[in-house]
């Protein structure tokens, strides 16, 4: 919400791959947890049965950002395109997850515009 963004449903998910599905309500799902290395982390191949397009700039971007904190940071995975949607898999502790939002919001605004046909030509700096 401090970056413009409303947010529009929430909803606690058991990790369970068939649970993930898009409704159409928003043009970015984030979600936590259910990346790393357990038997139930499955977010990443949840995410990747739904999606039409893989985005691994931004999981590596997330990971160089966060391998300057952690080296654990490798250990996380995933994000991808369907329909007009953007999701993100972001780990599970909260300190990482406000760090890494902290670092891809920025760019998160430009490929949300361009997703939904709203870019312009002016860069944001």
């Amino acid at each position: 919400e401090a970056n413009d963004y409303e947010v529009v449903h929430t909803i606690l998910l058991p990790d369970d791959r068939k649970m993930l599905a898009d409704e159409g309500i928003a043009e970015l799902i984030v979600t936590t947890g259910g990346t790393g290395f357990s038997p139930r982390d499955c977010m990443p191949e949840a995410t990747k049965d739904i999606i039409e397009r893989e985005v691994p700039g931004i999981p590596e971007a997330m990971r160089a950002y966060s391998m300057t904190i952690t080296p654990r940071a490798m250990l996380s995975r995933a994000a991808g395109i369907r329909k007009g949607t953007l999701i993100v898999n972001l780990p599970g502790s909260p300190k990482a997850v406000r760090e890494s939002l902290e670092y891809i919001i920025p760019a998160l605004e430009h490929g949300l515009q361009i997703l939904t046909g709203e870019a312009t030509n002016c860069a944001r700096k």
